[in-house]
């Protein structure tokens, strides 16, 4: 359920595919987001999922199955 939130944000945000976004695609390396376009997705997931992201966070986080992971914990 996560996921599935989270591929379509990737998606409508990155103007990537669905089939691109998988668990293991990393978000600068794979997806081509750049620091900006990770920024506006943290401020989506942010808002969607209702919690805070911390700075330091946003570092930590290189696939998307990492942040899912970050965003279910959070919660």
């Amino acid at each position: 359920m996560t996921f599935d939130k989270v591929k379509a944000m990737i998606v409508e945000q990155l103007g990537v595919s669905e089939g691109e976004v998988k668990p293991d695609s990393r978000l600068k390396e794979d997806l081509k987001a750049d620091s900006a376009s990770i920024m506006m997705l943290v401020m989506d997931v942010e808002t969607e999922f209702g919690i805070e992201v911390e700075d330091d966070a946003i570092e930590k986080v290189v696939t998307v199955a990492d942040m899912v992971a970050y965003i279910e914990e959070k919660m």
